[in-house]
């Protein structure tokens, strides 16, 4: 027999009124939903980890596609580095 243990969160409002709506759209108690959806995901991401793969949401995507496409600028000190290892100073 499978020993089932409890899990506590705290959620603000919002985010509380969400779950309760999408697990009323399944009919399935806010428990159940957060079960199905939570263990889903954590077995979805565990299974990506293991090929190497990262896995991100399309929002995920466009952070990471901004960050890439607008490089930081580089500070005082940094520019001196590069200039240093390029021996130029």
């Amino acid at each position: 027999m499978q020993k089932n243990n409890s899990l506590m969160v705290r959620l603000d409002d919002e985010s509380k009124a969400l779950l309760a709506s999408a697990a009323e759209l399944r009919k399935i108690s806010v428990s159940d939903y957060v079960r199905s959806i939570v263990v889903g995901q954590a077995r979805r991401e565990l299974a990506a980890a293991g090929t190497n793969v990262i896995s991100m949401t399309p929002e995920e995507q466009l952070e990471f596609w901004q960050a890439l496409s607008k490089p930081p600028k580089l500070t005082k000190a940094q520019k001196q580095l590069g200039k240093v290892m390029r021996g130029e100073a």
